[in-house]
C-alpha cells in the first residue's frame, strides 16, 4: 500500500507500508540522488544532495528510530493496536495484531438528518438530532469498554480514524480514559465504518508516514 495526498505548507504526504519501505527509500535515491540522514524528534529526515527531502515518521505505537535502519524495522515489527472509526452514524472498533483484525464490532446508529424548517420546527429537529447523536456516542462506548478497554495494557497504540468530533465523544467517556494516553496524533481518512473499511484500515494505521519536498527549482 503506498497513498500520497498534498500536505499543508508545500511537499505532500506519502503513507507507505512497512515491507515496501525499503523499496520506497530506493527510488528516492535513484530519483534524487544520494542522501544524509539524521534523528529527528519524530522521525528520521533524509536530505538528497539534489535538495529533495523525506522525513519519515515510524507508525504509531513504534519506538523512536535513531537511523533509517532502526525506523525500518521497527515499523515491520508486528504490533498490538486498537482501532476506532467514528462517524455520526456509524463506529467500528477493533484489534489488530500485525497486520491481522483479531476482534471487531461494528454498530450503526440512527441520527435525524438536517431540515430546511425555520422557527419551532427546526429547534426541535436540532434537539433531537442532538440528542439521537449523544445516544450514538454512549453505544459506540459501550462498543469501546467492550473491545478496546480489556486490551488496553497490551496494546502499543490506539488509532482512530473518521470524524474527530464523532471520535472525540466517543473517548469523552470516563471509562475510556486508559485509552486516551495511547492515542495517536494520526486520524485516518476513512468513509462511514463498515467491517471492510476497518480491515482496511490497518494497513493505514501501520503504514509509514513521509512528508517528501522536492527541489526547489532554481530561479528563471
Amino acid at each position: 500500500m503506498t497513498t500520497s495526498r498534498p500536505a499543508a505548507g508545500g511537499g505532500r504526504w506519502v503513507d507507505v507500508d512497512p515491507d515496501r519501505l525499503t523499496r520506497w527509500v530506493d527510488g528516492f535515491r535513484e530519483r534524487h540522488g544520494d542522501y544524509a540522514q539524521r534523528p529527528t524528534e519524530d522521525g528520521v529526515l533524509l536530505a538528497a544532495f539534489d535538495g529533495a527531502t523525506a522525513t519519515l515518521h515510524p507508525p504509531p505505537g513504534a519506538p523512536p528510530a535513531t537511523d533509517l535502519a532502526d525506523l525500518v524495522e521497527a515499523a515491520r515489527t508486528p504490533r498490538r493496536i486498537g482501532l476506532l472509526l467514528a462517524r455520526k452514524s456509524a463506529v467500528a472498533v477493533g484489534v489488530a495484531a500485525g497486520a491481522k483484525l483479531q476482534s471487531s464490532k461494528v454498530d450503526s446508529s440512527y441520527v435525524q438528518g438536517r431540515t430546511a424548517a425555520g422557527g419551532w420546527s427546526q429547534h426541535r429537529f436540532a434537539r433531537r438530532r442532538d440528542n439521537q447523536a449523544k445516544a450514538a456516542a454512549r453505544e459506540a462506548s459501550d462498543l469501546a469498554v467492550r473491545i478496546l478497554l480489556p486490551e488496553a495494557g497490551m496494546l502499543a497504540a490506539l488509532v482512530c480514524g473518521g470524524d474527530r468530533r464523532a471520535v472525540d465523544a466517543v473517548l469523552a467517556d470516563p471509562r475510556l480514559a486508559p485509552l486516551l494516553p495511547l492515542r495517536a496524533d494520526r486520524l485516518l481518512e476513512v468513509p462511514e465504518p463498515r467491517h471492510a473499511v476497518l480491515v482496511e484500515a490497518i494497513a493505514a494505521a501501520r503504514a509509514v508516514s513521509i512528508l517528501v519536498r522536492d527541489p526547489t527549482p532554481p530561479p528563471v
